[in-house]
């Protein structure tokens, strides 16, 4: 092993990125890469994740791209079965996926309600669920679910989004709490708004005033940029982070302070 590789902080690591394809998933897929880990990108975008699976590849590092829909039970264990069949364990869980549309919740949808519902919190809860035995088997592991600041304190024309990521806080929470026996972390991220092709879909969709509400009410005064989230889950699944479970990490420019 050369001397460059032996110091970084994931070295022979088995990261499990989903939503890996692009945005902050995308981010955080090659920012492990970056540091040694062996990355399984998944998503059920198989082009994007290929080309991301193939920029770490460039670099010199191991990726395997999984077809994963986290809202389906059945995939998130087919795609986690190809997973263990490469490479025999999962060090690290880096929930990523998420998914939202800005609308008032008076006219929002029960169609609505079950994709932001399902992507954001029960995604979470499947990957984890099919996960952690594997951890626990190992004496080991580390699970960095992305939450929001909206899960904080609210988001106007997100209602529903806002209490998914309410939800991730909270079951982490209980989680950590959970495993912390079997040697387990289990942290969150709260991004605040981050630039990345969820977020201009929105702008897009007509919504950039509110974006710039939400910017000027940020004491920083900007977007977050996908690569500085990833470098909080990296810390937070790092062992930099050795003694800290069941917290929450903003990464919102000060949007909220607790």
């Amino acid at each position: 092993m050369r001397e460059e590789e032996a110091r970084m902080e994931f070295s022979e690591q088995v990261v499990l990125v989903t939503g890996g394809a692009s945005g902050i998933g995308r981010a955080v897929s090659l920012a492990f890469a970056a540091e040694g880990a062996r990355v399984v990108v998944a998503d059920v975008d198989s082009a994007g994740a290929e080309e991301v699976a193939s920029k770490a590849e460039a670099a010199g590092r191991e990726a395997l791209v999984v077809r994963m829909d986290v809202t389906d039970t059945a995939s998130v264990r087919g795609a986690l079965d190809r997973a263990v069949s490469m490479w025999g364990r999962i060090d690290v869980l880096a929930n990523v996926a998420g998914w939202d549309r800005i609308v008032p919740f008076v006219e929002s949808t029960e169609e609505l309600w079950d994709r932001v519902i399902g992507v954001n919190f029960r995604g979470t809860l499947a990957t984890c669920h099919a996960v952690l035995p594997l951890m626990i088997e190992a004496g080991s592991g580390t699970i960095v679910n992305t939450a929001s600041e909206a899960g904080r304190s609210g988001s106007s024309g997100e209602a529903v989004y806002s209490g998914t990521k309410g939800a991730v806080i909270a079951f982490t929470k209980a989680l950590a709490r959970e495993v912390a026996r079997h040697g387990i972390r289990v942290n969150a991220v709260a991004p605040g708004l981050t630039d990345t092709p969820l977020l201009q879909g929105m702008i897009a969709e007509g919504h950039q005033k509110l974006v710039d509400a939400i910017v000027k009410a940020t004491p920083l005064r900007r977007l977050a940029r996908a690569e500085e989230v990833a470098d909080a889950v990296l810390f937070l699944a790092s062992g930099r982070a050795s003694f800290i479970t069941g917290q929450t990490l903003g990464v919102g420019g000060g949007l909220v302070m607790v």
